[in-house]
C-alpha cells in the first residue's frame, strides 16, 4: 500500500519562516498581504482551548485551578499549528488586543512551547501595513495579568452558571441559565416592565396659537397665564381658556431675544457609543453592529486587495493616536477648507470608569477611503456602519457649528388674564462639523425673511388645543440597554452584545419593534433569582466584580484570591436556594381548549426555547406538538393560522394548518386574541407607505391604528 504524500504546501520543510497566528481566515488574508515570503499566516478559528462543557472543570479545593481541554472539533487545527510551529524559526501570536485575545494567545503558547520555544506576542490596533510592521518590530511576552483577568472572568461565570442553572432546571424548567451580567440586564428589563405596568397615565392639555406675522403663519405655544406656568388638566379648563383668549383684541410682540450658540463636536466612537448610534440611526441590533464592525476591522476586498478599514472595535477609549490626529486635520483642510478645521487639536482623553482597553477610539484606518469612494466594494450594511464611523471621526476635529437662536414672545390681555405665547427659532450661520455629521439634525430659522420688532401688533389666526397623557418610562432598546450597562459599570465592551443576545436566545426577552420586552418566563426567572440570589442581580455588586477584574489586570489583586472571596458566601446562598426555592415546574403548563388531532386529549400551552407552543397532555405516549394558532383561516374557515418556517430557516410566514388542502399564507403577522369587529375574520398587522403601521382585516376593508410599542 502506497504511503499518502504529505501536502508540501500545507506543511513546509524546515525553513527560516516565521509563523503568525491570528483568529480568523479573513484577518489572516488581510495580514498576509502586508507580510513578505518570510512569513506564514494561519488562523486558529478563535479559541482552541476552554473549560469542558460536560462538567464544572474547576478545582475549587486547589486554588480554583481550571481544567482546560481542546474544544471539540478543533484538534485538526491544533495539530496543524503544531506541525507548522515545528518547521518555523519563530512563532508570533497576533490575536486581538484585549483580554480575550490574550487568553487565546496564552493557550496557543502553552500548546506550541514544547515544540518551538521561540514564541512572542504582537499587538496592533488596526490591520494596516504600518501598524503590523511596527508590531513586528516590538514583540513582547504574554501579559499574564491580562490572561489572569480573563481567566478569572471565565471561572467566575462558570461558578455562577454551573451552580445556579441546575437549580433553575430542577425548580422551574430544564434548559434555563443564569449568569452574572445577563441576570443584571434581565432585572433591569423586568424592573422597567413593572414600572410600565404600574404606571397610571394622567391627562394634560397644551394650547398652540397660530399667529399671522407679515402675512406668514407661525406657531407659538401658550406658556404662561398671569406670569404663572400653565397646567391644564382637562377639556373644560381648555375651553374656558380658549373662550377668554378669543376676546382679546390686540396681541403684541413683547420680547425678542437673540443669542449666538456654538456647538462643539463629540468624541469619535467607543464600542458602546457605536452600538447606541447604530441602533438609533441604522436600526442595527448590538450583535449586528459588532458582526459588521468585525468585518470592517479584519478586511474587505478593495480592488482585489483585502483592506482593514477601521481600528479595533472593542474599546472604551476616546483617545486618538498622534499620527491619526495629524492625518485627519490635514484631510479636513484639503477636503473642506481651513475654516472647517478646529483652531486647536481636540483631545478626547476621557474614558469610561475602569476602562478595560487602552486602545484608541474606533476610527477609519485610511481617511482617503471615503464612504463614497469605496461604496461599490461594501455590502449595504458595511457601508452604513463605515459611513457612521468615518463621519463621526472626521467631524470630531472640525470647527464648531455657529447658530443664531431667537426666542420671540407674544402677549395678549383679556379682561381677566394676561397670556404669554412663546416660540424659538434657529438660524445656522456656519455649519462647521455638522457639514459632515450632525446629532441634532439642525434646521434653519423660518424667520430669516421676516422683519419683526418689539411692540409690533400681530393677529391670532387660530388656537390649536392638544390633548396629551403622561407616558410611562420606555422599554429598553439595544441602545439604551448598552448605555445603562456602561454607565452602571456592568460588563465591558466585549460583553454588551452577547448579553442581549443571550437573553433573546433563552426567550427571557423578546423584541417588539426595537424594544426589549420580558417574557413570562423571563419575569419568572428574574423573580426567583432576585429572591434567592439578590447579589447576582444587584447592579453595584456586579459593577464591583468588574472593578476587581480590572484590579487583576493591573496586578493589584491575585485572581484566585478574588474568586475565593466570592465563592464561600456564594455557595451558602446556593444551598439556601436548593432547600427553599419552590418547585413551580407544573405551574408553567397551562391547559387549553385545543384538542390533539392525533389522540383526542387536551393540548397544553408550554414554554420552549422559541416561545410558547402547544403540546399534547398525553406525552410521552403522544408526542404531538404545534404552534399556537392565531385564529381561524380566513380562506377555508376550518384550519388554524400558525407560524411556519420557510425553506430558508430565517424566513417565517403564517399559513393554514390544512395545507395542501388550503394554500392560504401571509407574511403579515396576525393579531393575537382579536378578530375583525366588522366581519369576524383574522386581523393582520400591516406596514404600507400610504398608511404606515396599522391593523387591517384579512378579508374586508376594516382598518384601525396600531398602538405603538412603548
Amino acid at each position: 500500500m502506497k504511503k499518502k504524500k504529505q501536502n508540501s504546501k500545507t506543511i513546509p520543510k524546515l525553513n527560516d519562516k516565521t509563523l503568525v497566528i491570528v483568529e480568523s481566515p479573513s484577518k489572516a488574508k488581510t495580514i498576509n498581504k502586508y507580510l513578505g515570503k518570510d512569513y506564514m499566516v494561519e488562523a486558529s478559528m478563535g479559541h482552541l482551548v476552554d473549560l469542558p462543557k460536560s462538567r464544572m472543570g474547576i478545582n475549587v479545593n486547589n486554588g480554583f485551578e481550571p481544567e482546560y481541554v481542546i474544544i471539540r472539533g478543533r484538534s485538526k487545527i491544533v495539530n496543524k499549528l503544531k506541525k507548522l510551529s515545528q518547521v518555523s524559526k519563530n512563532v508570533l501570536l497576533a490575536t486581538d488586543p484585549d483580554r480575550e485575545g490574550e487568553a487565546i494567545s496564552y493557550h496557543i503558547y502553552k500548546i506550541i512551547k514544547p515544540i518551538n520555544p521561540n514564541i512572542k506576542r504582537v499587538e496592533f490596533n488596526e490591520i494596516t501595513e504600518n501598524a503590523i510592521k511596527k508590531a513586528l518590530e516590538n514583540p513582547r511576552d504574554i501579559n499574564m495579568n491580562l490572561f489572569y483577568a480573563q481567566q478569572a472572568r471565565r471561572i467566575l461565570d462558570r461558578l455562577v452558571g454551573y451552580n445556579i442553572s441546575p437549580i433553575l432546571w430542577q425548580k422551574i424548567k430544564k434548559g434555563l441559565s443564569a449568569g452574572r451580567v445577563q441576570s443584571v440586564a434581565l432585572r433591569l428589563i423586568c424592573d422597567r416592565e413593572e414600572e410600565i405596568q404600574k404606571f397610571v397615565p394622567e391627562e394634560y392639555w397644551t394650547i398652540d396659537g397660530e399667529f399671522l406675522i407679515n402675512k406668514k403663519k407661525l406657531k407659538f405655544s401658550l406658556v404662561q397665564i398671569d406670569q404663572n406656568k400653565i397646567q391644564i388638566k382637562n377639556q373644560s379648563e381648555v375651553q374656558k381658556i380658549i373662550d377668554d383668549i378669543l376676546t382679546i383684541q390686540n396681541f403684541i410682540i413683547s420680547s425678542i431675544k437673540t443669542k449666538e450658540r456654538k456647538r462643539q463636536p463629540t468624541a469619535p466612537y467607543t464600542t458602546s457609543k457605536l452600538q447606541q448610534d447604530a441602533s438609533n440611526r441604522l436600526g442595527f441590533t448590538s450583535q449586528k453592529t459588532m458582526m459588521v464592525a468585525q468585518q470592517l476591522y479584519e478586511g474587505v476586498e478593495i480592488e482585489g486587495n483585502p483592506i482593514g478599514l477601521i481600528t479595533y472595535m472593542r474599546t472604551d477609549s476616546t483617545k486618538i493616536s498622534k499620527e491619526a490626529l495629524v492625518n485627519v486635520r490635514e484631510f479636513i483642510v484639503k477636503k473642506y477648507g481651513n475654516q472647517y478645521l478646529s483652531e486647536k487639536e481636540r483631545i478626547y482623553s476621557k474614558t469610561s470608569i475602569n476602562a478595560q482597553e487602552a486602545h484608541e477610539a474606533i476610527r477609519p484606518t485610511k481617511l482617503e477611503y471615503t464612504p463614497e469612494q469605496i461604496s461599490k466594494y461594501l455590502t449595504k450594511d458595511q457601508l452604513k456602519l463605515y459611513q457612521l464611523i468615518w463621519q463621526k471621526f472626521v467631524s470630531s476635529q472640525m470647527s464648531e457649528e455657529v447658530s443664531e437662536n431667537t426666542t420671540i414672545e407674544i402677549k395678549g390681555n383679556s379682561i381677566n388674564h394676561e397670556y404669554l405665547f412663546r416660540a424659538s427659532f434657529k438660524k445656522v450661520k456656519f455649519k462647521g462639523f455638522t457639514l459632515v455629521y450632525d446629532e441634532e439634525d439642525s434646521e434653519n430659522n423660518p424667520l430669516k425673511e421676516i422683519d419683526v420688532n418689539v411692540e409690533d401688533k400681530v393677529k391670532l389666526s387660530q388656537l390649536l388645543p392638544n390633548q396629551h397623557f403622561t407616558q410611562p418610562p420606555p422599554r429598553y432598546t439595544d441602545a439604551t440597554m448598552v448605555k445603562t450597562l456602561e454607565e452602571s459599570g456592568v460588563g465591558r465592551p466585549s460583553t454588551y452584545a452577547p448579553t442581549i443576545q443571550t437573553l433573546l436566545k433563552r426567550y427571557y426577552v423578546v423584541r417588539q419593534q426595537k424594544a426589549l420586552k420580558p417574557t413570562e418566563l423571563g419575569i419568572l426567572v428574574n423573580k426567583m433569582v432576585k429572591q434567592f440570589f439578590p447579589e447576582m442581580v444587584d447592579v453595584q455588586f456586579t459593577a464591583k466584580m468588574e472593578e476587581e477584574l480590572d484590579q487583576i489586570a493591573n496586578s493589584e489583586l491575585f485572581w484566585s484570591q478574588m474568586l475565593s472571596n466570592f465563592y464561600t458566601p456564594f455557595m451558602k446562598i446556593v444551598q439556601n436556594a436548593m432547600e427553599n426555592m419552590d418547585n413551580i415546574k407544573t405551574h408553567l403548563d397551562e391547559e387549553t381548549d385545543y384538542i390533539c388531532e392525533k389522540c383526542g386529549r387536551k393540548m397544553l400551552k408550554k414554554i420552549g426555547k422559541n416561545g410558547y407552543f402547544l403540546a399534547c397532555s398525553g406525552f410521552p405516549d403522544c408526542k404531538n406538538a404545534k404552534s399556537i394558532p392565531y385564529g381561524k383561516c380566513p380562506k377555508c374557515d376550518i384550519g388554524d393560522i400558525v407560524l411556519k418556517k420557510g425553506k430558508k430557516k430565517s424566513k417565517s410566514f403564517y399559513g393554514c394548518t390544512r395545507y395542501p388542502e388550503c394554500d392560504y399564507i401571509t407574511w403579515d403577522k396576525p393579531v393575537e386574541n382579536k378578530i375583525c369587529p366588522k366581519c369576524g375574520k383574522l386581523l393582520l398587522e400591516k406596514n404600507t407607505k400610504e398608511k404606515g403601521r396599522h391593523i387591517s382585516c384579512s378579508v374586508c376593508d376594516y382598518t384601525e391604528e396600531l398602538e405603538e410599542t412603548i
